[in-house]
């Protein structure tokens, strides 16, 4: 009875609320993961009979239209709907952002992403299901009336919860909200994600099966003597890494030249561009859960792996520029492991891998492009082993991860779902500028008060938004820990009215 005593209550709380924010998101999520799976199976059905007949063609396009003014009309009024989720629920957890309706966040993220997902669109679900999850677990917060520790722990399981459910994978979904969302490792935090996640896990292996979500044979582990061969997978994939950061950041620009039409109608856009891939080359389409298998099965051509690359690029760019609800998680893994099956089919060619292995680069480049473009190279390694469902594969992970990690951190890569983030959090201020508004550089002298010192810890002028940093030719979004060093030139939005007041703020600290 002794030992009764030492129990903490406030723990045993929190494991049990989070396992119940656990069994929610695994009920959502179940049927987010069914209905998608489901509806893209359909989807491919109907594209075939759209390649032989002009009637069903027309019939598709009649779908099109309506399945378009139907996301237009569902995310039009909550704009924090569109696109992948995580941004968002990382400004939640940092206080940056609120939400004040999560049921209509579950509702209609779960519809239109349905719509969007389920017709074969380039997108991920994952994405959609960490925000499912945050939205469950802030309903249930705001429920009981939660300070605002608790309300964040609430969040953050069900978020774990939801990327859990939707990979089957609660290592991974607990590991990725404390590296890549929260930033936090604190005791009550982890426990919270961890029990949820777990819990989400148990619901969704009940309906899906055991089977890992990516079952990739493989016959040998890959010898050392052949270890060289990932250090050029690592820069390669860091290389490609950067690009997709670069093209996911400025996938609206694709979005010009239809400038007529209506953002929250860009749907109509993608789904076109679907389309003819959709009737000659389904294989392609969606998420890419598929994809990655058939590769480990089916050694296509050198030329093939190419153009599989590229359209996937271009199309995973312009899927994620429309802002329909979905994610890039996913796409992020199947291009890493179109860059994997390639390179070794290369390696193949030459006569320098024996064909046996690439199964095994498949499995390590996607750890290493999404450790890469996440820049939260343990929740890649994890999350790759529990998808696979193998642990023989660790060292080789860990190799081309950290490679990739690092020549994405050297050319000034920050991770996408912090820049995605900044971009929402830029929105929101300038929603707060009025007027006119006007930009200038300012360069920050060796003697500057500003040197040294973090963003955040800058009185700026209210009618003041620091938008980037140029140092050494390199920009970078001003988050609020970056320190500001001499040389650096800030880009400054300012309300033009108020263009002199802030020019002589900014003097005086020079």
């Amino acid at each position: 009875m002794a030992g009764m005593k030492n129990i903490d209550s406030h723990k045993l709380k929190t494991i049990g609320w989070s396992a119940l924010i656990g069994l929610i998101v695994g009920l959502i999520v179940s049927c987010f993961r069914w209905l998608i799976e489901h509806a893209l199976i359909g989807w491919k059905q109907l594209y075939h009979l759209a390649g032989s007949s002009w009637s069903w063609l027309l019939l598709v396009l009649v779908i099109f239209g309506i399945m378009t003014w139907l996301i237009g009309w569902i995310i039009g009024p909550e704009p924090h709907v569109k696109g992948s989720g995580i941004p968002e629920v990382e400004l939640q957890l940092a206080d940056e952002l609120e939400l004040k309706h999560p049921f209509s966040i579950i509702w209609r993220k779960f519809t239109a992403g349905v719509m969007a997902i389920g017709s074969g669109g380039l997108l991920g679900r994952e994405g959609p299901s960490v925000q499912l999850g945050a939205a469950v677990g802030q309903s249930l917060a705001e429920k009981l009336k939660l300070d605002l520790p608790d309300w964040r722990m609430f969040v953050a399981a069900g978020a774990a919860s939801g990327l859990s459910a939707a990979f089957s994978a609660p290592l991974a979904g607990t590991m990725f909200i404390l590296e890549e969302v929260s930033h936090s490792f604190s005791p009550l935090l982890w426990l919270g994600s961890l029990s949820g996640a777990l819990m989400a896990d148990i619901v969704t292996e009940r309906v899906f099966g055991l089977n890992p979500v990516l079952h990739i044979t493989y016959t040998q582990s890959m010898p050392l003597k052949y270890y060289w061969i990932l250090l050029f997978l690592g820069l390669i994939l860091g290389l490609l890494g950067f690009l997709y950061q670069e093209a996911t950041l400025k996938s609206g620009l694709l979005y010009i030249p239809f400038g007529k039409i209506p953002t929250k109608y860009h749907a109509l856009v993608m789904f076109l561009c679907v389309l003819p891939f959709g009737i000659w080359f389904p294989e392609i389409i969606g998420g890419g859960n598929s994809l990655i298998i058939l590769l480990t099965h089916v050694q296509w051509g050198v030329g093939m792996l190419l153009l599989v690359l590229i359209i996937r690029f271009v199309l995973s760019a312009l899927s994620f520029g429309s802002g329909v609800p979905g994610g890039i998680f996913l796409p992020i893994l199947t291009l890493g492991a179109v860059i994997g099956a390639l390179y070794g089919m290369v390696l193949h060619v030459c006569g320098l891998l024996p064909l046996v292995y690439i199964p095994n680069l498949i499995i390590f480049a996607m750890a290493g492009y999404f450790a890469g473009i996440s820049k939260a190279p343990f929740t890649a390694i994890i999350l790759i082993t529990e998808m696979v469902g193998s642990l023989s594969h660790l060292m080789p992970l860990a190799v081309v991860s950290l490679l990739a990690y690092l020549v994405i951190d050297l050319l000034g890569g920050a991770p996408i779902y912090e820049s995605l983030a900044a971009r929402i959090r830029l929105g929101q201020q300038l929603s707060n500028l009025t007027g006119h508004l006007d930009q200038f550089t300012f360069m920050v002298s060796p003697i500057s008060d500003l040197t040294g010192k973090e963003v955040r810890a800058v009185n700026w002028p209210a009618e003041a938004i620091l938008t980037r940093v140029t140092r050494d030719r390199r920009q970078t979004i001003a988050k609020g820990d970056f320190i500001i060093q001499p040389g650096d030139q800030l880009t400054i939005l300012v309300d033009s009215c108020r263009m002199g007041e802030v020019k002589e703020f900014l003097l005086k600290q020079n």
